[in-house]
């Protein structure tokens, strides 16, 4: 069976690293999949998850990323993503005390970059908090 290598890494670690006979993720224009032997090309990603099935079964990881980019090779997928967590790894009351934060700091906040980077941090964290719902089977 023809395979992927899939690199999941956010700016601290490598989050996934493994092999995978289908990747999903949603890609800025539209929900992406990706086979072995694909195309080569370079996309933006947004908030959600990274679906990867794994070759000897149809187990699926889940990986939460909030955006970031895609690289496809015909025989590997890199995702760079500002924040990719695990999907056994999200914890909805450590997200919700981060939006209150980021929430009270925006409310405070005079530099454009500074609000910019705050309003950044909200939209993730409003993604994060979306997905773990998803995940729960709450809406």
């Amino acid at each position: 069976m023809k395979t992927l290598k899939v690199d999941v890494v956010n700016a601290e670690k490598t989050v996934f690293s493994g092999d995978a006979k289908f990747v999903a993720l949603p890609g800025v224009e539209g929900e992406l999949g990706v086979l072995p032997g694909h195309v080569p090309f370079i996309t933006q990603i947004k908030p959600g998850f990274v679906r990867v099935t794994l070759p000897e079964s149809d187990e699926v990881r889940r990986i939460f990323v909030a955006g970031g980019i895609l690289e496809v090779q015909p025989n590997s997928v890199t995702v760079l993503a500002d924040t990719a967590v695990r999907s056994e790894d999200l914890d909805e009351a450590k997200a919700k005390k981060a939006l209150e934060d980021a929430k009270a700091k925006r409310q405070n906040a005079t530099g454009s970059l500074e609000i910019a980077r705050l309003e950044a941090e909200m939209l993730a964290l409003t993604a994060e908090l979306a997905e773990i719902k998803k995940l729960s089977g709450k809406r």
